[in-house]
């Protein structure tokens, strides 16, 4: 697929500078070459304006000046540049009906617009929507209710009682409302809680490849619209995550933990049970948060990696910072004590 500058401009709005163009795809800066459209969002790369390939670039108005390309000029480049390539990579529209070797309970909702895989399993009284996709080995459990046009790609599972909103997006190998992990100590012996809640995923929601979210033991577990889950992410039972928020890759998330709208988590974050986080905090990747984020900010706890002996020795200091604290304390009033007599 094809398209000029002009048509782009006139289907996502901009400023075309320069003389029209044909392009057919997208490109990094670095690699790409005649007929591709790339684009820069940070000052540092400017200097590769002058060395790509590209036949046009997407920039914004400060950056515009360092290119002699036809240029699409518009407030917001990286997001512009995810739309034309969605443009010129248009999905594969999925051929409507049942696969042969699905298992389908006569008791569930299947529309006609439904694609239902090769080895799916459907339950008892599941409702799905028009255009739902069920890719090849999803299992789909009793009583669960899936929104039109959402994708399950291969070998999700998406236990009882689920509810899933519209146009959402579920990686192969996610588990969607597996039971939390709930258990009561009873002499030495654990007990487990039955998990009796749902979880319940609202619209626009994309949750990558082998993440899990647990249900909830009593209330439910709910990630609200336009929430985004990168891979390899544990939502513990009964968590709220807000609209928009997005958490990259590695994040563990305990139990009854309440993440506010718009949030940005980094990779390998850790936040624990129980704890609130306000709208629009931004956590480092790899920061545990230990205790409730009232107030938008951004947080941070990380150790600069040193060699293993050099860390043992860090370690050693900080097991006695606090004695070190009540030396100095000490040696701070024998000083006043001292410069008191003179």
């Amino acid at each position: 697929m094809s398209i000029t500058l002009k048509a782009l401009v006139d289907e996502l709005g901009g400023e075309l500078v320069g003389h029209d163009a044909e392009i057919d795809c997208v490109a990094s800066i670095a690699n790409a070459q005649s007929g591709s459209i790339t684009f820069i969002t940070d000052d540092k790369y400017r200097k590769s304006l002058a060395e790509t390939k590209a036949s046009a670039v997407i920039l914004s108005e400060d950056n515009r000046a360092y290119s002699e390309l036809p240029c699409i000029v518009t407030s917001n480049p990286y997001a512009y540049f995810a739309q034309v390539s969605a443009l010129l990579n248009p999905k594969q529209v999925p051929i409507a009906g049942i696969d042969s070797s699905a298992s389908v309970d006569i008791s569930s909702t299947i529309p006609n617009s439904c694609t239902i895989g090769a080895n799916v399993v459907v339950g008892k009284n599941v409702r799905l929507a028009d255009g739902v996709v069920l890719s090849a080995g999803c299992y789909v459990g009793d009583h669960t209710v899936i929104g039109k046009n959402t994708q399950l790609q291969p070998n999700v599972t998406v236990y009882s009682n689920c509810v899933i909103g519209e146009n959402c997006n579920i990686a192969a190998g996610a588990v969607i409302g597996a039971d939390g992990f709930g258990y009561a100590n009873q002499q030495g012996a654990w007990v487990k809680i039955p998990q009796v809640g749902r979880v319940i995923i609202g619209n626009n929601v994309d949750i990558g490849a082998n993440t899990t979210v647990d249900r909830g033991a009593l209330d439910d577990t709910i990630i609200e619209q336009g929430v985004k889950l990168d891979n390899l992410i544990q939502v513990g039972h009964n968590c709220i995550i807000g609209e928009h928020t997005v958490i990259a890759g590695c994040v563990g998330i305990a139990g009854s933990a309440k993440i506010g709208k718009r949030c940005r988590i980094g990779g390998a974050a850790m936040i624990l049970g129980h704890l609130e986080i306000a709208d629009d905090v931004t956590v480092s990747p790899g920061t545990m948060i230990t205790r409730s984020l009232k107030k938008s900010d951004t947080y941070t706890a990380l150790m600069p990696f040193q060699t293993h002996d050099d860390w043992l020795k860090t370690a050693v200091g900080l097991r006695h910072l606090n004695e070190l604290t009540d030396r100095l304390k000490q040696l701070e009033k024998q000083v006043v004590k001292l410069q008191s007599q003179n």
